[in-house]
């Protein structure tokens, strides 16, 4: 038998031809659901869509200014509320909270406020930005960039955090493979970004994402332990009632997503991962447990 793969502790981003790949395969599920839904539309359960950056540049992570007002606007029309992490988990316990879509960034780019922002306040949306502390500090810059975007500053993420529409969640200290860390490092990967994100906002912080949506039972564990109410990975789909409030599902937009891709994402067109996708995230983080599984509360 072939051993599997060590896993990987920093985190790069997947080889330009993938994207063009993907963006390929997305249209076509999403085309099928259109004419499979163009009577009916899925709409049922919660879904928490999560971004990167909001700019022009060219950053596979990067959706543009425009295409996120004309996504933004599309949930408004359509008659979504759409909220942070936090008041994401509470709406699935409040089945009259109606139509809901949950709105997260991660990593904490200066372009999100610079572009996104605006757009929120205008639509009255809220949203929440995951922040890997050390990133944020400067003393762990983010791993997959030789040249790394501006990220917030903590003064502005205190003054953001006062007004209302974006609240802050932890993403670990350096954004690492926390499968690939021993119990000790992947523990304070965890609780450290918590105390340090605290200390800075003054006020408990309940929400955790786990980088590049890899977690197992031990993470969510060390997640649960360290007084983290909500967390969210990257497996696609919805949540209901029923759903891990620490292993949430989030769908993620991406660059070359056209409105009909953001809409079967809203509408549950894309709730399925694609075939493959456990044994393609193996081998590209490595290990047995080098990708992410949703466990039992």
């Amino acid at each position: 038998m072939r051993p599997l793969p060590r896993r990987t502790e920093h985190l790069t981003l997947k080889p330009t031809a993938f994207y063009a790949a993907h963006a390929i395969y997305t249209r076509a599920r999403s085309a099928w659901w259109e004419a499979r839904t163009r009577r009916h539309a899925v709409t049922n359960g919660l879904r928490i869509l999560f971004y990167h950056r909001v700019s022009r540049d060219r950053d596979e992570l990067a959706v543009t200014p425009h295409r996120f007002r004309e996504q933004m606007e599309h949930l408004a029309g359509a008659g979504y509320r759409v909220v942070g992490a936090v008041d994401a988990a509470a709406a699935l316990d409040a089945p009259e909270a109606g139509r809901v879509v949950g709105l997260t960034f991660d990593d904490g780019y200066a372009d999100v406020v610079d572009n996104a922002l605006p757009v929120l306040v205008e639509l009255g949306f809220r949203a929440t930005i995951f922040l890997p502390t050390g990133a944020i500090d400067g003393t762990h810059p983010l791993s997959w960039y030789e040249r790394q975007p501006p990220l917030l500053e903590w003064s502005t993420i205190a003054e953001l955090d006062r007004s209302g529409t974006l609240d802050f969640g932890a993403h670990t200290v350096s954004h690492r493979n926390l499968l690939a860390l021993d119990d000790a490092t992947a523990e304070g990967e965890i609780a450290r970004s918590k105390h340090a994100l605290e200390a800075r906002l003054g006020h408990p912080v309940y929400s955790f994402c786990y980088p590049a949506g890899l977690y197992g039972e031990r993470e969510r564990r060390l997640v649960r332990s360290a007084g983290f109410r909500v967390a969210v990975g990257t497996d696609p789909g919805a949540n209901d009632a029923d759903s891990d409030r620490l292993a949430l599902r989030r769908i993620g937009v991406e660059p070359r997503d056209r409105l009909l891709d953001f809409r079967a994402k809203v509408g549950g067109g894309h709730d399925r991962a694609p075939p493959l996708r456990g044994i393609y995230r193996t081998i590209r983080f490595g290990g047995p447990r080098g990708f992410s599984q949703p466990v039992a509360s």
